[in-house]
């Protein structure tokens, strides 16, 4: 395996970037995300990212499929591609460090600019509680001019919403004061898009808003929005259980539907969200088995 941060690269065009950041209020859905998008596309790992602003870490191998690739070592920041789809994808699975969010800020671009992507998507989140009237809507993009140029079309098409500037001072009407940026809870999204802008990079953020809890809906529902944008699987992605969900009770009852949803992501990992076309599918990583923790111990009972 290769540290992709000190040059090397395949000739791939177009990098999903993906970032977590230690705040539970906004479930790191990014980084479940990009486990969808791994684990689906069977990617390979072709390098980690080395940089001492990240919390050390290691682990077993997060998308194992069988016994024999369990006992993998992983480390906090891993760089998977898909040489058919010139995709490449970097996981992060530790915090930043605090004191050097700027300095690791600073590395993504110049790692960006140095391996010539024709355009980067960060996935995000940000503060459900936080947001306004004007808001409510959970998708929201931000893209620099660079990448715009080429992407207005696409978008216009998506009809997504782009992020609000909020009043410096909500609730005062101050006719000098700008509308500014701000996604709480989003880590080092604002700095990395900022810092992009100021570097002329092709950058696209796609965030949501969320709430802490199970947020593998919203990790389901912005990789969905993403497969919009990219097309990286054939047709829209729907759902489909390992059961007949065509009855009139469940059509009529929306609750029962999000109560199963629930229980089967908890209980069978494996579990898939299928597309139309049968060989299709997002596929849940064996990690998410132990998500919230371990079964209920039978001795309590």
């Amino acid at each position: 395996k290769k540290n992709v941060s000190s040059g090397f690269w395949p000739n791939f065009t177009h990098i999903i970037l993906i970032r977590i950041w230690p705040a539970v209020a906004v479930g790191n859905v990014g980084q479940l995300a990009v486990d969808l998008v791994v684990s689906t596309l069977n990617m390979s790992r072709v390098g980690y990212f080395h940089t001492d602003c990240l919390i050390p870490m290691a682990g077993n191998n997060p998308y194992a499929s069988c016994k024999d690739d369990t006992e993998e070592l992983h480390t906090p920041a891993e760089v998977y591609t898909a040489a058919e789809l010139k995709l490449a994808v970097l996981q992060i699975r530790a915090p930043i460090l605090q004191t050097r969010s700027k300095r690791f800020r600073q590395q993504l671009v110049s790692w960006i600019k140095a391996s010539g992507f024709s355009r980067t998507v960060v996935l995000s989140s940000s503060h459900a509680y936080q947001r306004d009237d004007q808001q409510l809507t959970p998708l929201r993009y931000l893209i620099t001019p660079s990448l715009l140029t080429t992407s207005a079309d696409a978008l216009k098409e998506l009809s997504w919403r782009e992020m609000e500037r909020m009043p410096a001072f909500p609730g005062v009407k101050d006719a000098d004061a700008e509308p500014r940026l701000c996604i709480p809870g989003g880590g080092i999204t604002k700095g990395l898009y900022t810092d992009s802008c100021a570097e002329d990079l092709p950058l696209a953020v796609l965030l949501l808003f969320c709430s802490e809890g199970d947020n593998i809906p919203d990790a389901f529902a912005l990789v969905n929005h993403l497969n919009d944008w990219l097309h990286l699987l054939d047709g829209q992605v729907t759902l489909k259980y390992h059961f007949s969900c065509e009855s009139a009770e469940f059509k009529r009852d929306m609750q029962v539907f999000k109560l199963y949803l629930y229980i089967f992501i908890y209980f069978f990992p494996d579990f898939s969200y299928q597309s139309q076309e049968p060989n299709r599918k997002w596929k849940v990583p064996s990690s998410w088995s132990l998500l919230f923790g371990s079964g209920i111990p039978p001795a309590l009972f």
